[in-house]
């Protein structure tokens, strides 16, 4: 399995469970329909736009992202809000990080609790901010949220340029049912189980850390799974409503 962070210069970030590309079989987004969607950068980035993750502005001065994005030091990241297009520099507003919280349940064997909170060195002030889904229940089987992000797309759009894809909620029991998710650390508690089974979309290098929105609130955060869009392997997310009170404490 593998993480959904981007590539660094000469390697992989991670060849256990999480990093994964650009959206796949996504459509065009736009930073205005979701202006709280930040690509988080690292100057050691294989990209060529510096992309290395993303994440969600939840307060002005104030992102979340996956935790295993945070493997580099900190003064290696900036946060990038409302650029649609990561080549295009010149629209959007860029921050430094000033403080890392990494969710203390967070380790590489498990995968549990991938997440962190970010706090910039320049509000995006001015700028709509996501609320965190508080509520257990809206992880259901049925539901459809969608993920966005600016990973790597297969083929299947433009590099680099925000997308989008609607991923099914396929319910903890399509996750538990695969031993090698299992194995990787899925658990019903911690973690949402969203994509097709017919594969073709999904979340995917690039997108680690991004957002899963639905009903207008942050339900998950981009975490892990095995490969991109292939059948019967869906994407892993963190469920925010575990980990909303802690996150909204930093």
């Amino acid at each position: 399995m593998l993480k959904r962070a981007v590539l660094l210069v000469g390697m992989l970030l991670v060849v256990t469970a999480g990093a994964r590309p650009v959206v796949v079989g996504g459509t065009l987004a736009s930073t205005t329909e979701a202006p709280w969607v930040i690509a988080l950068n690292n100057s050691q980035s294989g990209s060529p736009s510096g992309l290395y993750c993303g994440a969600t502005l939840i307060r002005p001065d104030t992102i979340v992202t996956a935790a295993h994005c945070m493997d580099e030091p900190m003064s290696t990241y900036s946060a990038v809000q409302g650029r649609a297009d990561l080549a295009d520099s010149s629209v959007g507003q860029v921050s430094r990080i000033r403080k890392v919280w990494i969710h203390p349940g967070y380790n590489t064997k498990n995968n549990r609790y991938d997440v962190a909170v970010l706090t910039l060195s320049r509000p995006f002030r001015g700028v709509p901010v996501l609320p965190l889904e508080t509520h257990a229940r809206a992880d259901r089987a049925g539901a459809v949220p969608i993920v966005y992000g600016w990973g790597e797309t297969q083929g299947t759009g433009p590099e680099q340029t925000l997308q989008k894809a609607a991923v099914p909620d396929l319910g903890d029991g399509t996750c538990l049912a695969n031993k090698s998710y299992v194995a990787g650390g899925y658990a019903a508690a911690t973690n949402i189980c969203a994509g097709y089974r017919k594969g073709g979309i999904d979340a995917c290098q690039g997108d680690s850390g991004g957002p899963l929105v639905l009903n207008g609130r942050l339900l998950g955060v981009v975490s892990w799974g095995s490969g991109c869009a292939q059948p019967d392997k869906p994407g892993v997310y963190v469920e925010v409503a575990t980990v909303a009170k802690a996150l909204l404490q930093h």
